[in-house]
């Protein structure tokens, strides 16, 4: 799958609201998915820090990508756990989601995501997910 693919499939089939982060897809394959948003002035929270619902947002749904790289294919899958770890706060001018698939059995699909902000390219949080497939 190419980023251009996902990046369709994204556009087309994900809410308005996580669209409304405007995501790019970077990088998808088998092994890492990489997606990016800009920090604007809609996701900053009192002090300019990026809210943790749209870090969430992000992580969620770049490890969904993630799944669909690691597959190869338009897969839905319905998240069943989401776990975040905030570790500083995000400020910068893009948010960069470095996700991957841990483990991907016959229903469940296992995965992880660091999230880093630009420029400084330090990580900002860690999240994990289980998906149903």
């Amino acid at each position: 799958m190419t980023p251009e693919t996902a990046q369709t499939i994204l556009d087309e089939n994900f809410a308005p609201w996580v669209m409304a982060l405007a995501p790019t897809v970077t990088e998808i394959g088998t092994d890492r998915t990489i997606l990016e948003i800009p920090i604007s002035d809609a996701l900053k929270r009192t002090g300019g820090i990026v809210s943790g619902q749209a870090l969430g947002a992000l992580a969620d749904t770049a490890m969904v990508m993630a799944c669909m790289g690691h597959l190869d294919a338009m897969a839905p899958v319905s998240t069943v756990t989401l776990d975040t770890q905030f570790l500083r706060p995000a400020t910068g001018e893009t948010i960069r989601a470095e996700a991957e698939v841990t483990r991907a059995g016959r229903s469940m699909i296992f995965t992880r995501c660091t999230l880093i902000a630009e420029p400084s390219g330090k990580p900002v949080a860690l999240a994990t997910a289980t998906f149903a497939r």
